[in-house]
């Protein structure tokens, strides 16, 4: 199997042909908002009322046991390592490498796997830790 391959399996797919419906919306008046939020305890509160209105138990901040702010600080990290353009240098490293343009010894295939494993491993605690799913495409 080519590591581009490899490289391809691990990234993200979004498909743009999928369409969502457009968003519901609801006025509430400050008091009606305050409730809410101190209702949902840390949960997003779209995701709170969402629940609420379709009679389902709400997702817990417990679940992930982290607090509102590391939630947040683990968001931001997520959203660096996105930004990072990790995932497209190493393949860019794959592409050259499949095309014979980057020497590849075993060493080198090595260090470009375990490196893979590596940021497949971070993507994956930071979603768990987030509380969210990981898209397989």
């Amino acid at each position: 199997m080519l590591l581009n391959d490899q490289f391809q399996r691990a990234r993200v797919c979004d498909d743009p042909k999928k369409s969502r419906p457009p968003p519901f919306s609801i006025r509430l008046s400050e008091s009606e908002r305050a409730r809410l939020i101190a209702e949902a305890k840390g949960i997003p509160l779209g995701a709170y009322i969402k629940a609420k209105a379709l009679g389902e138990p709400p997702l817990s901040i417990r679940r992930s046991g982290l607090a509102v702010e590391d939630r947040r600080a683990l968001a931001q990290a997520l959203a660096l390592l996105g930004r990072s353009h990790i995932a497209g240098n190493l393949n860019q490293l794959a592409h050259a490498a499949n095309i014979g343009a980057l020497p590849m010894t075993p060493e080198t295939e090595s260090d470009l796997r375990s490196t893979l494993d590596a940021v497949r491993s971070m993507r994956s605690l930071l979603l768990q830790a987030l509380g969210m799913k990981e898209a397989r495409p």
